[in-house]
């Protein structure tokens, strides 16, 4: 998701679409290969018009294309980061409440707590 976002700032305002539609579309493909291979399809097409575009996206892809090495029924929660999100509300909202705490250990605990919580819910 934020490699999309990011990938804005590299094409032209109001431009652009059909590009970042297909770039889009590589986070769909069955595997690691097929994305991989119109990866190299995608550059060779749109290198020539939006080259900036293509050089940062060749440079940072790779980070992307990891999820590709989790189970297939992840993928889906990875396009997003809503769930990372809503954890990282819950230990602020956790951790407030003590606001100081004497060392590291008693931080990490209410932390891991809320982490365990979430992986059995979830």
């Amino acid at each position: 998701m934020h490699f999309l976002r990011n990938a804005l700032d590299y094409l032209p305002r109001k431009h652009g679409d059909d590009c970042l539609q297909e770039l889009r579309w590589l986070c769909d493909r069955r595997d690691l290969a097929e994305a991989k291979t119109d990866l190299g399809a995608w550059l060779a097409k749109w290198s020539g018009k939006y080259p900036r575009m293509t050089d940062w996206a060749e440079e940072n892809i790779e980070q992307t294309l990891t999820f590709f090495r989790l189970p297939r029924q992840h993928h889906k929660h990875l396009k997003s980061t809503n769930m990372l999100e809503r954890l990282d509300e819950e230990i602020r909202r956790g951790t407030y409440v003590v606001r100081i705490f004497p060392n590291a250990e008693s931080c990490l605990r209410p932390v891991r707590v809320l982490a365990v919580e979430t992986n059995e819910t979830g």
